[in-house]
């Protein structure tokens, strides 16, 4: 009697924490999971354009911090949501009048691993979220949504237990913080040699937008070339940023080399055809179309080498500020 007292008078917070993380976890995982496929057959990722032309997401997910040792970020996102579901929801599969004690161990151990873990995914996240508004400079809602749910599990996990030791916990907290961000500082601080391109820093001058100011190497003109050979295609709009960066990783010489198709109507720079590109659905700029595909977004010269399967000179010049 006095047992069941006590636990109606239990925060419900206390009793719901767990399923609560839980359905997070479950949701980042499949978040992450669909991020994680889609990477690794090529597809592209639907987003909503940032308003500008460009798909903030697609720039985001293609940039130098979207690997971690040649596998995508989302995937060890992914594998930390699990580990976050199964540590929340593995003890209520146990039945507690039958096997109580065993229950009552294993809440013990997975709120310190939900602790630890929460603790270590929201460092990681809001570090992202810094590179997000202050290098990369882009909107990804995905990346902004994981990191709210980081954010979110680490907060039930303190708030939805009675701790018997709350200094004990934020110093354990305080710790993975700081585990985890020399560890992050660590894997993204790999030597970068690539020249950060110069970005429009005026208004476009109409009807044929920037000057094309970096210089190519040969590399960028050989993939340039490939590219044409192999039928691929560029669509944009002189009037998009996004699309000017995508020009200046190419550099001047090599841009010339490339198939682009100009979708503003009242462009005239370089081979406008927009009926064209009405025909073909393009929804934001710039596209790429290749080998058939249809593929959004700013690319780095590397990913544009491996989509066309170009297996020449790898060594370009340039790198997104």
């Amino acid at each position: 009697m006095s047992t069941t007292r006590r636990r109606r008078s239990q925060p419900w917070i206390y009793r719901w924490s767990r399923v609560i993380i839980g359905a997070i976890a479950i949701i980042g995982a499949i978040l992450t999971a669909y991020l994680t496929i889609t990477k690794l057959t090529g597809g592209v990722v639907a987003c909503p354009s940032d308003g500008s032309g460009g798909s903030g997401c697609s720039s985001v997910l293609d940039t130098r911090y979207a690997n971690v040792f040649g596998l995508p970020l989302s995937l060890f996102g992914c594998l930390g949501y699990l580990a976050m579901a199964t540590f929340s929801l593995s003890p209520l599969a146990i039945n507690p009048d039958k096997n109580g004690t065993l229950r009552k161990q294993l809440e013990e151990y997975t709120w310190l691993f939900m602790l630890i873990g929460s603790a270590a995914m929201a460092t990681f996240s809001s570090y992202l979220m810094y590179l997000l508004a202050f290098d990369i400079k882009e909107l990804c809602l995905y990346c902004i949504a994981s990191a709210i749910f980081s954010i979110s599990m680490l907060v039930l996990t303190v708030i939805g237990k009675d701790w018997e030791d709350i200094g004990q916990i934020f110093f354990t907290g305080a710790i993975v913080g700081v585990i985890t961000l020399i560890g992050t500082l660590a894997v993204f601080a790999t030597p970068n040699d690539l020249i950060p391109i110069e970005e429009a820093t005026t208004e476009a001058v109409a009807p044929y937008g920037w000057e094309i100011t970096m210089t190519s190497g040969t590399a960028e003109i050989a993939l340039a070339k490939h590219l044409t050979q192999t039928g691929a295609k560029k669509y944009g709009a002189y009037w998009c940023p996004h699309c000017y960066e995508q020009k200046q990783l190419f550099g001047k010489e090599a841009w010339k080399e490339v198939t682009y198709i100009e979708c503003a109507s009242d462009g005239k720079g370089e081979n406008p055809q927009p009926d064209l590109c009405r025909e073909k659905g393009i929804q934001s700029f710039p596209t790429w179309e290749i080998n058939g595909k249809l593929e959004p977004g700013v690319k780095v010269l590397s990913k544009l080498a491996e989509a066309s399967g170009y297996k020449g000179d790898s060594s370009f010049r340039y790198r997104l500020p």
